[in-house]
């Protein structure tokens, strides 16, 4: 039986590749997909953790939506000193408040916008674990007198000095010149976002230079060590709900969050994104098990003489079932493997910054649905070819 399937196929070896290319692209982009889903799921895990386990960070925002848009009171560096204060916190470490714009900065004739531009205090490096790679950070004093300094990250720093050390030249940020003291280490692409593509400067100057005094973006916060990460989370509340003349803890108008509940929020995110990706996938999969259908319903039309001549010499119905579910499964089986192959090699490669984490029970899945695909929409065109009577296949022309 094989051997005919093999035989029916080879009669017709470019439409029989072309069958297969559909499923070989369906099982591919199945694999590829769920894998860069996987992937950017695995970055964005690697760049919360990265961040230790012991930082909080707190952001505006209701909880639940107890209060309304306009009773929300914005966090403020006087919310970042009160946190500071290691008698009203002992389990804080350090606190850095942010503000995040964005801004052209331009190197001799060199013009480049950064993915953002961070205006904080020298805490927020080893809080968010920024490493320098060359020069120095900038210091409390250059927070205290506004100076005019900035570190970069890597992505910037190539795109406006290519091989040229920055440290110590004067690049122009939004009409605001800024001397670069220091490059981050790379941290690497997460996804959609670079964290290497930054200028990191003091906090009032950055606030005086683009985005006013009036508040802040976010507070990071470090806990002494992981073990007191949620008394710190306790005392931020406690402390913030003074600041915000809050009574009722139940109608918040700040979200301490840590880096568990990060974690949690982007997985969730990120299983979405993968299920998209892979509904998109098995959509392509579908759509190569209709190819099937289709070449196998030509191939029975064709050969209706011979179905006729094998079943008059005797061929039972099974038979000629069995001989073109064959060459159906065949296809696809052919299509999956092929798709499998391309899939896996895809994967070494990365796809829109991001790169992919083959998932091995979607290999095994991708595989197994594609040959029951063949086996489902090839059953149809079989069992016409094997219903057909003798007498009339033979007249067929």
């Amino acid at each position: 039986m094989i051997r005919f399937a093999c035989a029916g196929l080879a009669a017709n070896k470019v439409r029989s590749a072309l069958t297969m290319l559909g499923v070989l692209i369906g099982v591919a982009s199945v694999i590829l997909l769920l894998a860069v889903g996987n992937g950017s799921s695995a970055a964005v895990k690697n760049s919360i953790t990265s961040l230790g386990t012991n930082s909080l960070t707190v952001t505006s925002g209701t909880s639940g939506g107890a209060r309304t848009a306009g009773t929300v009171k914005k966090l403020t560096v006087d919310d970042a000193r009160a946190l500071a204060d290691p008698s009203a916190a002992p389990d804080i470490k350090s606190v850095a408040p942010v503000v995040t714009t964005t801004a052209t900065a331009d190197y001799g004739d060199i013009s480049y916008t950064p993915g953002s531009v961070i205006g904080t205090y020298p805490a927020y490096f080893e809080t968010a674990n920024e490493k320098i790679a060359s020069g120095d950070y900038f210091s409390n004093d250059d927070v205290l007198n506004s100076s005019k300094v900035a570190v970069i990250g890597s992505t910037t720093a190539q795109q406006l000095f290519d091989n040229v050390n920055p440290v110590g030249r004067t690049i122009t940020l939004g009409g605001t010149p800024l001397t670069v003291v220091g490059v981050l280490q790379t941290k690497g692409a997460t996804g959609f976002t670079d964290p290497d593509d930054v200028v990191i400067a003091p906090l009032p100057t950055v606030q005086n230079a683009f985005t006013g005094f009036s508040s802040v973006s976010q507070i990071l916060v470090q806990a002494t060590s992981a073990d007191t990460t949620t008394q710190a989370q306790s005392e931020i509340t406690q402390i913030l709900m003074g600041t915000h003349s809050l009574t009722d803890p139940t109608k918040l108008d700040f979200r301490v969050s840590n880096q568990t509940s990060l974690l949690t929020a982007r997985e969730s995110t990120s299983q979405t994104f993968t299920v998209l990706l892979g509904a998109v996938a098995a959509i392509s999969l579908l759509v190569g098990g209709i190819g099937i259908t289709n070449i196998m319903l030509v191939t029975v039309t064709e050969r209706t003489r011979e179905i006729g001549i094998r079943k008059a010499l005797g061929a039972p119905k099974a038979v000629i079932l069995g001989q073109f579910l064959a060459e159906s499964t065949l296809l696809s089986v052919l299509g999956a493997g092929l798709g499998v192959a391309v899939g896996l090699f895809g994967s070494h490669f990365s796809v829109v910054g991001i790169k992919p984490v083959v998932i091995p029970s979607s290999v095994l899945g991708a595989f197994g649905i594609a040959v029951a695909i063949g086996l489902f929409f090839g059953s149809y065109p079989a069992n016409r070819a094997a219903s057909l009577r003798p007498i009339d296949a033979l007249r067929h022309e």
